[in-house]
């Protein structure tokens, strides 16, 4: 009997002890929370652009005419203007190419040799009433157009020979020359590289790039889901990686009425101007990226938004008062950039809003 009382005294104290930890962690749960104070500050709500600094206006140099490259007279990151020298273009004819001109140029001389001659004799026969004024300017006419042949040839050769030639009282030369002010982005030919004309059915040889860096732009993409958010006007900070410390100012100029696929994703490009480039040297191919600046409401009560719970169509929060009651109160929210949201009512600065640990998964 006495063991009996024993082992149910036992178990009673067991089952109490029990409880009392159970109650006790509990509540010790209950009471493990942190706060968090309502604050003063700004909230941006923005879409993100991905791409690069480029020019807005980039041009290739190329040649009408065939031959190696003699002498260059720039190198990359030189500034030029319009019209400054570039790099000469020694001709480079075959031998069949030099013999036909040397040749045009005898055939034609004899052309206009005969021509000439028939002309003299024309003049004679007219003073003497002998041919018609008509007959005698045909006669004209055909030694002129020897004498332009003759002309065309004679420069043709010069052209091939040495790269220079006056035509017209203009000096035609192998010279390729800048057509805008702006600097040498790169240089695609070493002297005594061969060149291959620009015509109406090849290329032609890329020789230089040219661009105006003060008139910089940046080309990006962004995502679809949020390009309809966007307006041309729209202000961007922009971000380039190799300057972190600077923010580039931009206005959202273009936006493109198609989209494209990239890396399995839908985007759609855009175009931003600079408008204010910092401290910093900007360079074209710089990689950034830009924040496009759709709403920004400043000096406004927010808190993380973690912190909300929601429930049918109302916010609610919990707050912790002077006495260390706990209570939920709803409140209204407004402008969220994901991590904190804007209080319209419903919360003072200062209050202190209860932030619970996560549940654990069972």
């Amino acid at each position: 009997m006495a063991k009996k009382i024993i082992l149910i005294s036992f178990l009673v104290m067991l089952v109490a002890a029990v409880l009392f930890f159970a109650i006790k962690g509990s509540a010790s749960k209950d009471e493990d929370f942190r706060t968090v104070d309502v604050e003063r500050g700004s909230i941006i709500d923005k879409a993100l652009a991905v791409g690069q600094i480029d020019p807005k206006k980039e041009i290739s140099v190329k040649s009408k005419i065939s031959g190696i490259v003699k002498k260059l007279y720039v190198e990359i990151g030189d500034p030029v203007k319009a019209g400054d020298p570039l790099l000469d273009i020694a001709p480079d004819p075959t031998p069949l190419e030099y013999a036909e001109a040397k040749r045009h140029v005898e055939i034609y001389q004899v052309n206009y040799n005969n021509a000439k001659r028939e002309v003299t004799r024309a003049q004679t026969l007219r003073d003497r009433d002998l041919i018609s004024t008509q007959d005698y300017e045909d006669k004209q006419a055909t030694c002129d157009e020897a004498e332009l042949r003759l002309k065309l040839a004679t420069e043709k050769l010069a052209l091939i020979e040495s790269g220079h030639a006056r035509v017209a009282d203009r000096m035609v030369d192998n010279t390729i020359r800048s057509s805008v002010n702006g600097m040498v982005l790169s240089r695609l030919i070493e002297e005594g590289d061969p060149v291959v004309p620009l015509t109406s059915y090849q290329a032609g040889t890329d020789l230089m790039t040219l661009a105006y860096m003060d008139d910089l732009i940046f080309k990006g993409t962004v995502d679809e889901i949020d390009v309809g958010r966007l307006n041309p006007g729209l202000e961007a900070n922009i971000k380039v990686g190799a300057i972190p410390r600077d923010t580039i100012k931009g206005k959202l100029v273009r936006i493109s009425p198609k989209a494209h696929e990239d890396q399995g994703s839908t985007v759609f490009d855009v175009e931003i101007k600079i408008t204010h480039s910092g401290n910093s040297l900007l360079r074209a191919g710089y990689s950034a990226n830009a924040d496009l600046i759709i709403k920004k409401v400043e000096d406004i009560l927010m808190i993380p938004e973690r912190l909300i719970k929601f429930s049918n169509d109302s916010a609610f929060v919990e707050i912790k008062d002077s006495t260390g009651e706990i209570s939920q109160v709803p409140i209204e929210t407004g402008l969220s950039d994901g991590i904190n949201i804007e209080v319209v009512s419903g919360l003072s600065e200062g209050d202190q809003i209860v932030e619970r640990p996560p549940r654990e998964i069972q």
